[in-house]
């Protein structure tokens, strides 16, 4: 039984929403994200970095503290507004030949702690607390959980009619995505949505288990300072983005290695010969296919290795990225912590294959490794398992906007 609820989203007034709303800060370069704050002033950068012209950057509690001030004055200025009633809002993003539409809604923490939100990744305590003190100094989340559900029917129907009327907001970004929102503030549609979701077993995160960690932390904080809080309390819910299994684009994580541990050509295949299946494929760029099958780009030239056969105990040793990184990255190659090794990048898969290819023959990477999305049936048999998937295994889309809802917290 999943349990949502609605909430008064802080938003971008209609005529703003497509200056305020941006992508995430850390995923814009220094220069991009300079050329933005400088030219447009309603940017949400703005609030996330309040000192960018101050001489010396903030940190921790003064930086937050400067986060909610600018939050403050975005209100203040009616740049941003709060709905007067509870809402859900049905979030749309199409580009290319793609459409995901889901819901935003607030999540139970409760859900959370006791496995009914289900994890595929492991999170960092370090970065659990401080996105846990940012929360609590400035108050509120501007960016949703990225949850997944089984396909419903019902609540398909629900969206599908909400979005024959017009939308709150419609706009497009410079990445060519097509962005709308619709409220729904009916309180009978919102119990029958309500009540759907009741009839969901289990959710999965797709995208943002640090935010729900923190989140999570920070409840079970406040929880403890006041025993007799209100279970309806906003931190006892985080914001998320609700969306159909079906619609989920999951996409792989290619890995890049500067250095071969000095083993020469013929001695690498020689060593990955004892685990895979090495076929030299020639000069054309090669991608996988085949089950256990991973591409791999090496002095010019192509191979496909397919992983011998082997049974595994758990589900996430038989994935791709864990069979490569226990035969080749961590024996082989001396990559023994993925997340730190510097020998080692992760490029997601919408880079083409070519750019990569680039890269090693620049010399900047002496292999690439290419691999195969990972379905939806085997990140949920991961999480169902209480077993968690390999550094950068998946990259999910959609990317969210940052600032388009806001949940707060108090």
């Amino acid at each position: 039984m999943a349990t949502i609820r609605p909430f008064r989203a802080v938003r971008p007034t209609r005529d703003k929403v497509n200056l305020v709303a941006s992508r995430s800060y850390l995923s814009y370069s220094d220069e991009t994200l300079k050329e933005k704050l400088d030219n447009n002033p309603f940017t949400f950068l703005h609030i996330i970095n309040p000192d960018y012209k101050h001489k010396t950057k903030k940190n921790g509690t003064e930086k937050f503290n400067l986060v909610k001030q600018k939050f403050t004055d975005f209100n203040s200025e009616g740049t941003l507004l709060q709905d007067e009633k509870k809402s859900i809002y049905v979030y749309s993003q199409k580009k290319k030949n793609k459409t995901f539409t889901g819901i935003i809604a607030a999540a139970s923490v409760d859900d959370y702690l006791n496995g009914n939100i289900k994890i595929h990744e492991k999170t960092i305590t370090k970065r659990e607390k401080i996105f846990k003190d940012y929360l609590q100094i400035t108050g509120f989340n501007a960016d949703p959980v990225l949850l997944s559900y089984s396909d419903n029917e019902n609540i398909n129907l629900i969206v599908s009619n909400k979005m024959l009327e017009r939308s709150e907001y419609e706009f497009t970004t410079t990445n060519k995505v097509c962005h709308k929102l619709w409220k729904i503030d009916d309180k009978q549609i919102i119990n029958k949505i309500v009540s759907e979701f009741k009839n969901i077993e289990d959710i999965y995160i797709a995208d943002g288990h640090h935010r729900s960690a923190s989140s999570a932390l920070l409840c079970k904080n406040l929880r403890k300072e006041n025993p007799n809080y209100n279970p309806e309390d906003n931190f006892n819910f985080f914001m998320s983005f609700l969306i159909p299994e079906s619609q989920l684009n999951i996409i792989n994580f290619n890995r890049l290695v500067k250095h071969t541990n000095g083993f020469t050509e013929q001695e690498l295949i020689s060593k990955i010969e004892k685990s895979y299946s090495v076929k030299n494929k020639g000069e054309n760029i090669y991608s996988p296919i085949l089950k256990d099958e991973i591409s791999m780009y090496f002095e010019g030239k192509w191979y496909s290795l397919i992983a011998h056969s082997k049974k595994y105990n758990l589900t996430f040793e038989s994935l791709d990225p864990s069979i490569l990184s226990e035969n080749i990255l961590s024996p082989i190659l001396g990559i023994t912590d993925e997340r730190t090794d510097k020998n080692i990048t992760f490029l997601d898969g919408t880079i083409p294959l070519l750019e990569i290819k680039s890269k090693v023959d620049s010399g900047e990477y002496k292999v690439a490794f290419i691999l195969k999305p990972i379905d939806i049936d085997s990140l949920k048999k991961v999480a169902d398992n209480n077993e968690i998937m390999p550094p950068k295994s998946t990259y999910v889309e959609p990317k969210l906007r940052s600032g388009l809802t806001i949940y707060k917290l108090y």
